[in-house]
């Protein structure tokens, strides 16, 4: 395309200014930087907490009891490597599939990475291209009411397409709907929307979310209740040595420092939040490695809570590649056949008009004819030919290419050749074709802002095209059937081709909706949701309502598309998926963009959410466990002045063994459990009563100890060691199931890591554990057996209790 002549800038001029620091470079926001990584990771609050603690033991000389410091240094190591390398993949993968920019350099229109279009460059505009810096028009191809057509929805919220003309703006951020021109670069970088946009869409963000609300709100409730917590625990400690002076005159105050710092480096969960982190990391780069571009990390989470699944026919439900199939004239006007092959020649024609280029395009096409380009909510584009004295030029006039009920929305029955038209339309449509209209009036357009029908329009050819229907489409939507995700089919085509199309892929719909028919109001238009499924002759707007009204109802809303149209909704969706086809605009919002294309990508997807957050529902309850009895024994303790049961590095054995090694592993294993609202409540409805068993445990062994008359202290923090690691080791075994041959090898590896503590000497005078006596050992045994039996039947509360939440939901 050329249009007045510019040549852009010379390729000599456009690096100078690039070095010159005028280029549209942007951060890369795709994921945290390195030092991002390293801050989230390190300088937290209960790592600063842990660490002091180490600190000082280490002061005191007690290094044994500092090996807590190892592993929680260990765990931040391990979630920056594996968040680093996630960032790595993703940011290669964002690389590889960035948008472009076309430019004109040096007269000639080239491609070039968004970073390098500078100041002066001029843009080439085409439809479905995202302006990718602030431009103002020189010069579009058509004149008149035309123009170019740019949505600025992603700006400014509003659907309908402003036309543009020159010297008006258009602003990075907002697609090209219609027509094709030239502007020139006048901001860059981060003086433009482009900035804003881009970087907010491919930012590393904590997405706003059930899982990542609920840990915040858990860590911020155990912040607050820390420091009167570490007074409560330092005071017992120090009456538990004989009172503060004495224990400090005495040097026992070590003593009690030490113990004071095991209770406390106890009540941190300092696993949960890495443990969450590495998982989501870890699922971003096992969906890449199935070319799924997690533009987002966290947003693996909302793949578990989807219920509702909006689809675009084309390209989601069948392969989007439309083949013309046959034309039925219907009246005779000189030189259709080259307006047909004009339009599917035209450089912005979409997809379907760039059909008729092959079968048309050698008929003798109109001069210069004015374009009106096509439009996703008018749903028709258009030729204005000029009177010419040439008879072999198509009939002068307007010649309007759309679909049949838009072009003919208004002629009701005035007209016996428009009513057969319409119903000849109306029964290839059923067939599941694709069916336009060509017409011709010799009128013009009225003269107005927006392009208007003209007046006396008369059919001339019915147009048919095919979709071939995806191989895999149906067994997809089997699945999220069985799944208990609900899925509309959504489309701009006619509903009854619609419905023959997803008749096609296994869906029970005699008939699709035609969206025009429906409500504005979006609670009138949830409840039609929630009943009808197949909807056609949607518009952007309609599909942005739709999403809207299904979130109203309660749903987690999954949105699939690739048209520029279909970019408001996919932001607005709870989980945005972009097609690889997708408009460089609806990829720029996505959360998810299938690099592929391939519609069967997504049952994966789904299940590496649902993975996911159940694993993580599982290790908070191990986290949660002990978090709820560090505080039950420190209060307890405290308050009766009883030494604290354990010395730090024996807590770091039941840490490590009940908690901290198997959580990894578990994390990261399958799970096909199905996504239930509530994380945080039935977490704690677990994990609450769970620790408690074991602090009620470790009060009646300390009783019993003390009954028993001659426990020295080594046996007494050897026994609370025994039984808290035995009931904590069957609270891992219960939250490991259902039974996997994985999961029992994690349990069965634990309990002989805590076997070999006492069998191996120098482990067992390491730790300070010894065999306990005859007595003391039986009622240790005793105690945790009786432990087991209220974890079980606290296991089976909770199931009972789950399922009967859950039946509750479903009726």
């Amino acid at each position: 395309m050329m249009l007045t002549g510019n040549r852009g800038l010379t390729t000599t001029e456009a690096e100078r200014r690039f070095a010159a620091g005028q280029g549209n470079a942007t951060p890369n926001g795709s994921s945290r930087s390195l030092w991002e990584i390293l801050a989230a990771n390190v300088f937290t609050l209960f790592n600063g907490i842990v660490f002091a603690g180490f600190g000082v033991l280490l002061a005191l000389g007690r290094w044994q009891d500092a090996l807590f410091g190892l592993p929680a240094l260990f765990n931040t190591v391990i979630g920056v490597v594996q968040e680093f390398t996630a960032k790595r993949t993703l940011d290669r993968l964002a690389v590889l599939n960035a948008p472009t920019a076309r430019v004109l350099r040096d007269g000639v229109s080239v491609e070039i990475p968004l970073e390098r279009v500078v100041l002066g460059d001029f843009l080439v505009l085409r439809t479905g291209d995202q302006v990718t810096a602030d431009a103002r028009v020189v010069d579009t191809d058509h004149a008149g009411p035309s123009g170019l057509e740019v949505d600025e929805s992603l700006l400014t919220g509003e659907s309908d397409a402003i036309r543009k003309r020159a010297d008006d703006e258009v602003l990075s951020g907002s697609s090209v709907v219609g027509g094709t021109g030239t502007a020139e670069v006048i901001r860059v970088g981060a003086d433009s929307y482009a900035a804003q946009l881009t970087a907010e869409a491919r930012k590393f963000s904590l997405v706003r979310s059930e899982l990542r609300s609920s840990i915040d709100r858990l860590l911020k409730w155990v912040t607050w209740a820390l420091a009167p917590m570490i007074l409560i625990v330092a005071n017992g400690q120090m009456q538990a040595q004989g009172g503060w002076g004495v224990a400090i005159a005495s040097g026992a105050w070590r003593e009690a420092v030490v113990g004071a710092v095991a209770a406390v480096i106890a009540m941190v969960p300092l696993g949960l939040v890495l443990v969450t982190s590495i998982a989501f990391a870890v699922s971003g780069v096992a969906l890449a490695q199935r070319q799924v571009l997690i533009q987002e990390l966290p947003a693996v989470e909302g793949l578990a809570r989807v219920d509702a699944l909006c689809l675009d026919k084309t390209g989601t439900l069948t392969t989007g590649e439309m083949v013309f199939d046959r034309v039925i004239g219907l009246r005779n006007v000189d030189g259709w056949e080259g307006v047909l092959g004009h339009m599917g020649s035209a450089p912005d024609a979409n997809g379907t008009a760039r059909c008729l280029a092959e079968p048309f395009g050698e008929a003798q096409a109109p001069v210069d004819p004015e374009i009106i380009p096509f439009d996703s909510a008018r749903k028709w584009s258009g030729l204005v030919v000029a009177e010419c004295p040439d008879d072999t030029v198509p009939a002068p006039g307007t010649w309007v290419l759309g679909a049949p009920e838009f072009v003919f929305h208004d002629s009701g029955d005035s007209d016996q050749r428009i009513t057969d038209a319409l119903a000849e339309a109306g029964h290839l449509a059923e067939s599941g074709a694709r069916t336009l209209i060509l017409a011709h009036s010799t009128e013009r357009p009225a003269a107005s802002e927006r392009a208007e029908l003209p007046a006396a329009l008369l059919p001339v050819a019915l147009l048919t095209f095919r979709e071939q229907v995806r191989d895999d489409a149906a067994q997809t939507l089997r699945y999220f059937a069985e799944q208990g995700v609900g899925v509309r089919v959504i489309s701009g085509d006619d509903p009854r081709t619609v419905a023959a199309v997803a008749r096609a892929v296994g869906l029970d719909c005699p008939e699709g909706r035609d969206a025009r028919t429906l409500p504005e109001d979006l609670d009138e238009l949830g409840e039609i949701l929630e009943h009808e499924r197949v909807f056609g002759r949607v518009t952007p707007r309609q599909k942005l309502a739709m999403v809207h009204a299904l979130q109203r109802r309660g749903h987690v809303v999954a949105m699939t598309g690739d048209g520029v149209n279909d970019a408001l909704a996919i932001k607005e969706a709870d989980l945005g998926i972009a097609m690889d086809t997708a408009a460089q605009a609806t990829k720029a919002v996505a959360r998810l963009v299938l690099l592929d294309g391939r519609f069967d990508r997504m049952p994966g997807v789904v299940a590496e959410g649902r993975r996911v957050i159940a694993n993580i529902e599982r290790v908070s309850m191990l986290f949660l466990t002990k978090t709820t009895y560090a505080f039950a024994i420190a209060v307890v303790f405290g308050l009766l002045a009883w030494s604290f049961p354990f010395l730090p590095r024996q807590l770091s054995i039941t840490d490590g063994l009940t908690i901290g090694i198997p959580a990894f592993f578990l994390a990261l294993m399958p799970n096909t459990a199905r996504y239930r609202s509530g994380f945080l409540k039935r977490s704690l409805a677990f994990a609450i009563p769970a620790g408690l068993i074991v602090t009620l445990a470790l009060i009646a062994v300390h009783i019993a100890a003390s009954q028993l008359g001659d426990v020295s202290e080594i046996e007494l923090q050897s026994a609370s060691t025994l039984t808290l690691a035995g009931i904590a080791l069957w609270v891992l075994a219960v939250l490991a199931r259902p039974i996997h041959p994985f999961r029992i090898l994690i349990v069965l590896a634990m309990y002989a890591g805590l076997a070999l503590v006492w069998i191996v000497p120098f482990l067992r005078d390491f730790f300070q554990v010894t065999w306990l006596s005859h007595d003391l050992g039986l009622f240790v045994l005793s105690i945790v057996a009786g432990g087991v039996v209220l974890v079980e039947l606290l296991r089976a509360w909770h199931l009972r209790r789950i399922s009967s939440r859950s039946e509750a939901v479903l009726q």
